[in-house]
């Protein structure tokens, strides 16, 4: 927690402010119940009217001053959280963006989300509370006791014990919440999870008829939050009422003790009605305190897990060289001897592979499912590393680039096409936000979406829903390659990105990227031959190994694992 609040060191003078503004206001509110009893002792009891009206005009300016300083401190403190809100938010989405693919999956997208929204929530309300609650509790203790010391040391006891028995009641009831609260973030973590599957996968929950057992698996995450919210909800029912019973019974024993020591001549009746005073001040701020003092484990708890994603070493950080290496090659990609391996898999994905793509070249892999072929376009873009060997671009080990630069060389089209909310037009900018619609039209047009986009009511205006569910996969594909073509750069990684396209739609695009693209260098991921047919060079995974590389024609005579997968695909005029 406490390290999460070095992120305001720019609001410092704020915070100070704070400070300041609440000790002024616990100063303030001690000193009404001393110049009550002073009107009851040397006013009422003296029968001097002018003292009570000089006096209480004395209390109303103090009373004033207090409200309009507690105010001051009230919006100082909701901008200084609102900003320790805004800087952890910004922290952990730029750290998001270090991370890798393995990093994220680690943590989970459904409790990614819930450290940035919940988390994050929970730790800025324990900050107003803490500045707000908890910050005057020790003033208030240290002022109000020295007070009533003033006033009757015996009297003062009688307060101090019920402050300690209020200590001990936070410290018991912090240990039993603690991991509580601790479990709650988990099944949030869970809802968040179940909810997430449940709404982008809705059409395969109906098309399986299981929409029950959904609801089933639902209700049961949120039966478990809602089980842990009643204990921590039960331990409240019952610290409130025993709270109340403490400080009832300490009014009762200042009334108490106090009325014998006036008749015993050692107290005024002014002074009895300050400490009692006193003692309800203490004791009120006592109880916003334990409210506070309860939410901060659960604030701690959030914290310990923002902490835990600002904490990951990035594998894109630990796997930057120390100086650079250079390829003896001008290729534009070289891969050498490259294994790479999930984490905790037993097997290496991709094994000992080796090749070369130059600029204005067409390099294409094709393998059955499983075989590493995405892996190998993932490796390029540094999204996870290499477990042994090398990858080179323009001569330079990619470990020694930063990844940012890396991938504003690359233009790439994913498996599973995405689109951003918005219009086509800021979708197709994505890449290039400088892009002017001539660059957007001609870019759809060698991606083949030029005629559905302008058939378009609004056009190039027209809004994208999120994840381009108002598109079908072969739009959402078309303009997800048009996207790609947008950015001016060196390589284009095309990953499995035509396979929603018809036979006649792939073929028109392939001799369009041919035309635009003749000098750049193309990586193709393809699962059809017919897309890779015209490669420059094709490489057969099987089983994360390369087990062929060569042109189409070569292929077919030389490798039979390319063969089995062209008879599965062509006819046998065309296998001839």
């Amino acid at each position: 927690m406490l390290r999460l609040l070095k992120l305001v060191k720019p609001s410092f003078k704020t915070a100070l402010a704070i400070i300041i503004l609440v000790f002024l206001q616990t100063i303030g509110t001690l000193y009404i119940p001393t110049l009550m009893a002073e009107i009851v002792n040397n006013g009422i009891l003296q029968k001097d009217m002018a003292h009570i009206v000089t006096v209480g005009r004395r209390m109303l300016l103090v009373a004033t001053l207090t409200g309009i300083v507690a105010l001051m401190a009230i919006y100082l403190n909701s901008r200084f959280a609102a900003d320790l809100d805004r800087r952890i938010r910004n922290s952990l989405f730029q750290k998001a963006q270090t991370l890798s693919v393995t990093d994220f999956n680690q943590i989970g997208a459904a409790s990614m989300i819930t450290r940035t929204t919940s988390d994050v929530t929970q730790v800025q309300q324990a900050t107003i509370m803490l500045l707000s609650m908890f910050l005057p509790v020790p003033v208030m203790i240290i002022g109000g006791l020295l007070l009533a010391f003033h006033k009757d040391t015996y009297m003062a006891l009688i307060i101090g014990s019920t402050i300690l028995l209020f200590a001990f009641l936070a410290v018991f009831m912090g240990r039993k919440v603690m991991p509580l609260f601790i479990r709650l973030q988990e099944y949030m973590d869970l809802i968040n999870q179940r909810l997430r599957e449940n709404i982008t996968g809705v059409r395969v929950i109906r098309a399986f008829n299981r929409v029950r057992y959904e609801q089933a698996r639902l209700t049961s995450a949120f039966s478990q939050y809602a089980q842990t919210a009643i204990k921590v909800n039960k331990m409240f029912a019952v610290m409130m009422p025993l709270v109340m019973f403490v400080m009832d019974s300490c009014i009762v024993a200042i009334i108490y003790f106090g009325s014998r020591r006036v008749a015993g001549g050692f107290m005024a009746i002014g002074d009895i009605m300050a400490l009692t005073e006193y003692a309800m001040l203490i004791l009120f701020y006592l109880i916003m305190g334990v409210m506070a003092f309860i939410m901060l484990p659960r604030a701690q708890a959030c914290a310990k897990r923002i902490m835990e994603v600002m904490d990951m070493d990035s594998l894109n950080d630990q796997f930057t060289c120390q100086r650079p290496l250079m390829s003896q090659t001008n290729a534009k990609i070289s891969f050498q001897h490259v294994t790479f391996r999930y984490q905790q898999a037993e097997e290496a994905v991709l094994t000992d592979i080796s090749f070369e793509l130059y600029a204005g070249q067409t390099l294409a892999i094709i393998g059955g499912t499983g075989s590493g072929k995405s892996t190998i376009a993932n490796l390029l873009l540094r999204f996870y590393e290499a477990e042994s060997g090398q990858i080179f671009f323009d001569g330079m080990d990619i470990r020694c680039m930063e990844a940012s630069k890396l991938r504003e060389k690359i233009a790439y089209v994913p498996q599973k096409a995405f689109l951003f909310s918005g219009s086509i037009a800021d979708n197709l900018r994505y890449g290039q936000k400088e892009a002017d619609l001539a660059q957007m039209k001609r870019a759809a047009e060698i991606a083949q979406a030029a005629d559905f986009i302008e058939a378009l009511p609004n056009g190039y205006d027209t809004l994208v829903a999120q994840g381009g569910d108002n598109f079908s996969g072969g739009q959402k594909q078309r303009l997800a390659i048009a996207r790609a073509l947008v950015k001016p750069a060196d390589i284009y990684v095309f990953d499995d990105s035509f396979s929603a396209l018809d036979y006649k739609t792939d073929a028109k695009l392939r001799r369009a990227l041919q035309q635009f693209l003749k000098d750049a260098a193309l990586l193709i991921v393809a699962q059809r031959i017919n897309t890779i047919i015209d490669a420059d060079k094709i490489i057969v995974l099987h089983e994360g190994k390369i087990v062929g590389l060569g042109t189409h024609q070569e292929l077919l005579q030389n490798c039979d694992v390319y063969r089995q997968i062209a008879a599965s695909q062509l006819r046998k005029g065309e296998l001839a």
